[in-house]
């Protein structure tokens, strides 16, 4: 059953009553509406109107200028003074255009809030009593408002004007019916809405269909309230009163599923979709193949995309979209060739996106000449690369070591009028490092600083961690000091470059501590151990050790053996025991790997006595490799 609230009384009591109660506030009077309130008279026109002046034709004109994206509001203004200078009547369909023109227009720089102008100018209209002048408003006229108070925020603005209709005697529609119910949705949670649609829409006098259904199924999924949907969905199934679920039903609750991580409740309702007799369509497809794309469960999204065109349903752009960025994420790079070029073979035109991940794909796989040629053909396609596809393809060449590739596409950056940002530099600076040509990597980052742009703890780090690698540690304290100057807070990479550079001194992690930044854990030391036993370091190694144990941390048996290993490895098999006792000491029991290289390094010093009594300990302890 679904869960209903009475949150509010108002629509349960008589409809009279409600109609009585509510009345439209003034768009002029709510400031949380931030309407387009009319100018001052400098948008009105100098002169009257003239006599063959044609209210259809201006309104009209306004109309087409708002599809256009051109009009503003002091355009409309001054048609409205127009209209409330003349005489001749004005049309209710030519003024119901303008303001449904208003009420769906996308925000432009000649006019931000299409719908809040239309607010504005119809109270301004009907409140300064155009009279004769203009028809009296229609349930048409009704719906648009509604609508255009869903679209700013207000529903109980759209309530509102809903019971001035009822009050009217104007008989409401089914567009009546679902603009109602979007302003219940839009008042947040659905309940009253559900139980409006479900109990009140006939004492209202609205008559909902299948698209008024579907909103409220749209707005609980929205809410991750899809079993709520479904119950809803339920209910209509039955049929009593009640319009059947249809592909847009089935699909919204779909998504809702999805999108809430339950996968087999969304497969299963599919399934049910399809023995209902409900079929399919392109977005209820795409809408299941794109959660599981997500969910990397590509061979199941192949077998749906498979599904789909054996149905006769093509895929469209999205679904294409999905199957690439999904196949690219888990670096398939071969299947994800394969959709591009079927997607393509299709006469879909892939998006930036689809580009872009495509792209990524073929870079993570070595194959930036390949990524290159799809970067050349964007723009013959009709898609410009953005800042994402440079970054993807120098980050391609950065890693394949290709610099002149590399260079030569951040210089034709600015020509494309591209501004590089700090990750751009990053990654110059990153591929430069890596590979230890400093001076490049400098003059790069001087480059990025004459650009205006300040490094970060990325670039810091990038280059001191290349300088300690590099042995160059009085670079790298500089680079360091220079951090801290600029005001750049050095993070953990950053103090773990340095000790491993200056692994014998200590007091780079005892600032770490005090500046609450988390130490290395004992895996990091214990690397930097192994490295140092390997060049024979042994000592420098032993001090690592003991600084393990002086910040509190515990060696682990890893540690240990590594020390030990290294000991044995120069032959100092004394202080190879002496590693061995103060394992004991602290617990650790030796294991299979502590008696092997204890062996090994008795037998390679040519002490092979001691290295049997020692093997017999190991069987004795039933140590076994």
């Amino acid at each position: 059953m679904i869960c209903l609230h009475k949150r509010s009384k108002a629509i349960q009591s008589s409809p009279v009553q409600y109609a009585h109660s509510a009345r439209p506030a003034s768009p002029r009077r709510c400031p949380s509406l931030h309407l387009l309130r009319r100018r001052s008279s400098s948008f009105t026109p100098t002169s009257p109107p003239s006599r063959s002046w044609s209210p259809h034709a201006a309104f009209a004109a306004a109309t087409e200028s708002v599809r256009a994206g051109t009009l503003s509001p002091q355009d409309a203004h001054q048609l409205f003074d127009q209209l409330l200078r003349q005489s001749t009547p004005v049309p209710g369909q030519a003024l119901n255009g303008f303001l449904a023109g208003l009420a769906r227009a996308r925000d432009t720089d000649a006019c931000r809030d299409g719908p809040s102008l239309a607010l504005t100018l119809f109270n301004r209209v009907y409140g300064e009593e155009a009279g004769p002048r203009v028809a009296p408003p229609t349930v048409h006229t009704y719906n648009i408002l509604m609508n255009c108070c869903c679209r700013v925020g207000r529903s109980d603005l759209g309530l509102a004007y809903f019971s001035r209709l009822l009050r009217t005697g104007l008989k409401a529609n089914e567009v009546t019916a679902s603009t109602v119910l979007k302003c219940l949705c839009c008042a947040k949670p659905a309940d009253e809405a559900v139980n409006v649609l479900l109990h009140r829409m006939s004492v209202l006098g609205c008559v909902p269909n299948s698209f008024s259904y579907n909103i409220v199924l749209k707005s609980l999924c929205d809410d991750s309230r899809s079993e709520q949907a479904l119950d809803l969905l339920q209910v209509m199934a039955k049929g009593d009163d009640c319009p059947p679920p249809n592909v847009l039903s089935y699909s919204t609750l779909i998504h809702g599923f999805f999108k809430e991580g339950e996968v087999g409740k969304a497969c299963n309702l599919f399934h049910e979709m399809m023995r209902q007799g409900v079929v399919p369509d392109v977005v209820t497809y795409s809408s299941i193949i794109d959660a599981l794309c997500k969910a990397g469960a590509m061979d199941k999204a192949e077998l749906f995309l498979r599904q789909m065109v054996d149905s006769g349903v093509p895929p469209n752009k999205v679904t294409y979209t999905s199957m690439i960025h999904g196949y690219s994420t888990l670096d398939w790079w071969k299947e994800a060739t394969k959709m591009f070029r079927e997607m393509t073979s299709r006469g879909l035109i892939p998006d930036i996106v689809s580009w872009n991940s495509f792209m990524d794909s073929l870079c993570k796989h070595g194959r930036s000449k390949e990524a290159a040629e799809i970067f050349d053909s964007m723009a013959a396609k009709g898609h410009r690369p953005n800042i994402v596809s440079y970054t993807i393809l120098l980050h391609g060449y950065a890693n394949e070591g290709s610099f002149a590739d590399m260079m030569s596409l951040f210089n034709s950056m600015e020509g494309d009028g591209i501004v590089a940002n700090c990750y751009v530099f990053n990654i110059l600076i990153n591929a430069y490092a890596k590979r230890r040509m400093m001076d490049e990597a400098v003059l790069i980052l001087t480059e990025m600083r004459g650009q205006g742009l300040s490094p970060d703890v990325f670039t810091y780090s990038t280059l001191i961690s290349a300088l300690c690698k590099m042995g160059r540690l009085a670079d790298a304290m500089d680079k360091f000091s220079q951090m801290i100057g600029t005001g750049v807070q050095p993070d953990t990479v950053v103090y773990q470059s340095l000790i491993q550079g200056f692994c014998t001194h200590g007091e780079l992690v005892y600032e770490m501590m005090n500046k609450g930044i988390p130490c290395p854990n004992i895996a990091f030391f214990s690397s930097i151990v192994d490295s140092l036993c390997k060049e024979g370091r042994v000592m420098d190694a032993h001090h690592i050790f003991d600084l393990v144990k002086d910040i509190g941390e515990r060696p682990d048996i890893i540690m240990f053996n590594t020390l030990i290993d290294g000991y044995c490895l120069v032959g100092e098999m004394g202080k190879a025991f002496m590693v061995l006792d103060v394992m004991t000491s602290a617990g650790i029991e030796p294991d299979a790997i502590t008696y092997s290289t204890l062996v090994s390094g008795y037998c390679k010093s040519g002490r092979i006595d001691g290295g049997l009594i020692l093997f017999r300990e190991m069987l004795h302890k039933k140590c076994y490799i």
